[in-house]
């Protein structure tokens, strides 16, 4: 397999996985997506928002290579919320543009297994540096794990759920 192959499979496995969290999102409008259906305090507005923050911020991390970075755990409670000023038709967009960003920034990396250094964090003091991979596999396995919390949600919601919803 050439290198060229290896990112467009990349590129085209994390499209496939964002498709079926839109599958689980279709249909709902703004005030379902801000519903609680569970014990849990996550919602389909804020899981959809959180996935839209993560892929962002792990794309910068990928482009910018900062040494230094710092990860800003001022933004992890709203990240998992759909604000008042926001719509779920406005976060599938930006995501959208975020999806584009990630393509191409995959297209033009010099090389899949280049060092990125990571953000420290309270829960990771010590800086760590991983493979530019292991970062697109990291967004991919962020967006399926959330994927699943969703389709749980929606599901509790109205009984859809997202393998049915795939044959609509």
């Amino acid at each position: 397999m050439t290198i060229e192959h290896e990112r467009e499979e990349l590129i085209m496995v994390l499209a496939g996985q964002r498709e079926l969290f839109r599958i689980t999102v279709r249909g709902i409008d703004d005030e379902q997506a801000r519903q609680r259906t569970t014990v849990s305090e996550l919602t389909l507005g804020g899981l959809l928002s959180h996935c839209v923050h993560t892929e962002r911020h792990w794309t910068t991390i990928l482009a910018e290579r900062d040494p230094n970075s710092e990860f800003d755990v001022s933004r992890m409670d709203s990240e998992y919320r759909l604000d008042p000023d926001q719509t779920v038709a406005g976060l599938l967009a930006e995501w959208d543009v975020v999806a584009e960003h990630t393509a191409k920034l995959i297209r033009e990396l010099p090389n899949l297994e280049d060092a990125v250094p990571t953000p420290t964090a309270p829960w990771a003091p010590e800086r760590v540096w991983l493979s530019a991979r292991y970062i697109v596999l990291h967004i991919l396995r962020e967006i399926a794990h959330h994927s699943g919390h969703a389709d749980i949600i929606r599901e509790a919601l109205d009984g859809a759920n997202t393998t049915y919803q795939r044959a609509n």
